[in-house]
């Protein structure tokens, strides 16, 4: 949790001890973030969509977003559609292995 905080992912207030305090909303976008990272994106990466993630109906805004940014997030994008591919083949193989293996069952 403290790595989120430290990538700017999440934030937490203090309690009167001194500990950290997460709010339900933001345990829930942990979650999110750890989605998001075992699909392979990187903290910057998630860091720039959150807000469309958290409420796609609001504007977004663009301020400080640099051609970078933009190359990086089109690079993760190309790279998740390339990985949804190779999961959809590898599903597609195992659902036509598991069918024949169950004609033969029968």
């Amino acid at each position: 949790m403290r790595f989120y905080e430290a990538k700017g992912l999440i934030t937490s207030t203090r309690s009167a001890n001194n500990y950290r305090d997460y709010s339900e909303a933001t345990l829930g976008r942990v979650q999110q973030i750890r989605e998001l990272l075992g699909a392979g994106l990187s903290t910057q990466a998630i860091r720039a969509i959150l807000p469309c993630l958290e409420s796609p109906r609001d504007p977004i805004v663009f301020e400080g977003v640099t051609f970078e940014t933009v190359r990086a997030l089109e690079r993760e994008r190309d790279r998740l559609t390339e990985r949804i591919d190779v999961l959809a083949r590898n599903r597609d193989a195992i659902a036509d292995y598991l069918t024949e293996l169950q004609r033969r069952a029968n």
